[in-house]
This record gives structure tokens, sequence and C-alpha cells, in this order.
């Protein structure tokens, strides 16, 4: 069985699964945040009674982080109702953006964008929260109400994301019915050039299969390639299989997956005892293909689809209106420190967002110190707009004030992970997608840019 299916045939209580079964699955970690969680609240009072309690307190995860920085009246309603629903049920796992259990949670406008409102649990956007609190482990089934929860079988776990129908029936039985998916092997070898990074490699893939490609399938990611990169390029491409169309994404067990998840357990008081689930010699699947990763080059996907794509260095006379990094998949402290190493000691030509994807990531960028200056200043002294409030931001548009949205047409380069037309904002706006690598220099040029102008 491929990894996908190991999982699933242990999590049904199944010896061996084939693709297209259905089976029902016990699930381990079920995640919903503000946009979702308010809607995954009421189907399960609906379905299961007012005063039900979830299957297992302990197994919830509530993460507030899509439309929070925001003067919006019903977004910042939508945080209040988690924490209604987490008080209610005594959820340990609730990351509020305020501390008192029983307040209310305004943005206060007059404040600006840049400095932070939150309290001491909040942490930014979930799929990044997970694996830094310890709730991704080796061979288990987590579920989110969120479509890059798939960001999580980076850590050889089978995470995809459902709606609040399914997440309203989870929170009342700990149970999914679940199609197996078909497995697509991408097998990477070789080692990445100087300006390469593994957001050119999903890039380079989606291009290669098209973003319908994986259409209900798994990613399984294997190779020599795949076991040189960290854990941060492993998030990277897993958190993107939903680009492809992909039901999830799987990388195999190895020490760096071990070490990762062992101190995030420990460090959280999470759940450490876990399975991971072993390649085995005889997989079968429905595509197989190698990959060179010496032979990848700076890659950008245009709009209006991640599958259209190009290399860097044939868009110069793409001029560009605003570059952002930040979200789930570009707003990790590697993605800022490649994204300054481009920058330092220069300055953008257009205007220029910055979004840490959490709390941790701004306080690492604020104490890691390069020739006596934090990384944090380096990139405003670069003039990149940062905000110390972590959150999804502008990745997938939200209200009108929201920090970095495009509010009118722009052509924006950005680290994030969807291009689709009004992702951003404004629906005419085009976006292109790039690594922290390709943003940073786009952003130094104010067109579209081959970072290895500037990455030797």
């Amino acid at each position: 069985m491929t990894l996908t299916e190991k999982i699933l045939a242990r999590a049904s209580g199944k010896a061996h699964v084939e693709p297209g079964a259905n089976v029902w699955v016990n699930v381990d970690v079920l995640m919903t945040h503000d946009v979702c969680g308010p809607g995954t609240i009421g189907v399960f009072k609906r379905e299961f009674g007012k005063d039900a309690k979830v299957w297992d307190p302990r197994k919830v995860v509530i993460i507030p982080d899509h439309y929070i920085f925001t003067a919006d009246s019903m977004s910042n309603r939508n945080v209040d109702i988690l924490r209604e629903f987490v008080r209610e049920q005594g959820l340990p796992y609730f990351y509020d953006v305020i501390d008192d259990p029983n307040g209310h949670w305004q943005f206060d406008a007059s404040r600006g964008q840049t400095k932070a409102q939150y309290g001491s649990r909040y942490t930014g956007v979930c799929h990044t929260t997970l694996p830094w609190k310890g709730h991704t482990r080796p061979g288990e089934i987590l579920f989110g109400t969120d479509s890059h929860t798939c960001m999580a079988g980076a850590f050889n776990q089978f995470a995809t994301g459902i709606g609040n129908t399914d997440a309203g029936f989870i929170l009342g039985t700990g149970k999914l019915l679940i199609k197996v998916p078909e497995t697509m092997r991408f097998f990477l070898e070789g080692a990445m050039q100087p300006g390469v990074m593994a957001k050119d490699v999903i890039l380079h893939v989606i291009g290669d299969i098209g973003f319908d490609g994986a259409t209900y399938r798994a990613m399984q990611w294997e190779g020599p390639g795949v076991y040189a990169m960290n854990m941060d390029d492993r998030m990277t491409i897993a958190n993107m299989a939903i680009e492809a169309g992909g039901k999830n994404a799987m990388f195999p067990c190895d020490q760096k997956t071990l070490d990762y998840v062992r101190e995030r357990t420990a460090e959280n008081g999470t759940r450490e005892d876990f399975e991971p689930v072993e390649l085995d010699a005889d997989q079968k699947f429905i595509y197989d293909k190698v990959f060179d990763l010496s032979k990848l080059e700076p890659t950008v996907a245009c709009h209006p689809d991640p599958g259209q794509r190009r290399l860097a260095k044939e868009m110069s006379s793409v001029q560009l209106d605003r570059a952002y990094i930040g979200s789930c998949t570009g707003g990790k402290t590697s993605d800022f420190l490649a994204f300054a190493q481009v920058v330092k000691g220069r300055s953008v030509k257009i205007d220029t967002f910055g979004v840490p994807a959490t709390t941790k990531v701004v306080r690492e960028l604020k104490e890691t110190q390069w020739d006596g200056q934090s990384v944090w200043n380096i990139l405003e002294s670069a003039g990149v707009r940062m905000t110390e409030n972590a959150s999804c931001a502008a990745c997938l548009g939200g209200p009108v004030d929201t920090f970095g949205r495009l509010n009118k047409p722009m052509k924006c380069i950005s680290a994030t992970n969807r291009n689709f037309p009004g992702r951003m904002g404004n629906k005419e706006s085009e976006v292109y997608l790039a690594s922290p690598y390709t943003v940073a220099a786009s952003a130094l040029t104010g067109r579209v840019t081959d970072p290895r102008e500037f990455v030797s």
C-alpha cells in the first residue's frame, strides 16, 4: 500500500484498503478557524443538540487567523462565537486573539495595522500553528475546515480540507467516511541550485500536471531530493497539493520529521505517542515521475491559476505594482530569511508588504541578528511594510481594510499559494505566484525578475 492507503487502513481498522473504497476513519485531530468555525458549530448544534458535547475535547483545535485584524464587526463577532463555544465545551486548544476568556474581540483601527494587537495565546495562521504547537503527528488523521490543511502531509500525516457539514459530524462522532484516493508519486533527485527554492519545485510540478492534474489524488513525495529538504521546504510543497486539485500530500517520515515533532510535542505538552507509516516496496501508483531538482529554475505561476507556469527569466517585461510575502506557504521564518538575503542593503522599488505567518515568526525575525541588525530592521530598512499582526491577511482578500489587500486592479507578485481572480482582493488584479527569492528580486526592480541576478 501507499503511505496514504496505510494510514487510512489503520484509521478504519482494516488490514488493507484499495483506491476507490469508502471507509469510515477515526479522526485524530479536527481543526477549524474563524471563517468556518461558526458554521461548523451551527451544524454540530443543529444535528446533535443544543447541549451536545464534542466527541473528544483534546482532539479539537480552534485557531482564529483569517479575518482578524479588521474593523469589520461581523469578522470580529466570529471570533467571539468561537470563544463562547470553547468555554461551553471546555476545549484546551484554542489560540485566542485576546486573553480574557469572557471578553470580546474588537480590532482597534486607530492603532494602525503594523503594531501588535493580540494576547499571549494568539498564534497566527492555522496551518503553521498546527506543527508549531505539536498537533501534527506522523501516521495520524487530521481534518481541517480549510483547503490548505494538506500542508500537514509534510509530517507523514493524512491531512485534508473538509466542509462545515463534515466538520460538524466529526465534532459529534469523531469519524468520517472517506473515499481512498489513488496515489501519484513524485520522485525527486538531484539538488536545488542557488536561487531555486521549494516553492519553485511545487510550481514546476503543478505546471507539469495542471492545476487539476491531481484531482482527488494523493501526491506522494519520495527520493533523495525529499530527504535533503528541511521541514519548512516539505511544508511549502505539501501546502500546495490542493493547487493541483489534490486530496492530500504525503511525505515519508525520517529523522528530521521525528526531531521536529518530538521537540514541539514536548514543548507544548501535546500528545507525544504516534506511529509513522513506512514506505512499502510494492506500492501501486496511478502516476509516477522522476524530477531532477538540479534542472529546475526560478518559476512563476501566472494569472489566472497556479498551473500557468513560466520561468522568471522569461518574464522581465511584466511590470508590477506590488510585492507580497506571507501566508501559510510563504510566511515562515525561513521564507523571510531568504527574502531578506536579497533585499539586505537595497531598497524595494514597489509597495512591498510582509505578513509573518505566526507570532513566533515575528519574534524570530526580531531576534535574529545579521551584522548587528535584526532581520526585521533589515526588511524595514529596505522599505518592506512589515506587520506584527501575524495572520492570513491579504492572501485571501478579506475585508477592504485588510493589510496588503489589493483594493484596485494591480499586478502583484506574491509568495502565497493561490492566484485565481479575486483571491487577494480586486477581481481585475493579476497575481503572480513565486518563491520568496523571486518576490524579493522583483520587489527591487519593479518587474518580474529572476533572483539569480541577486543570489549567487
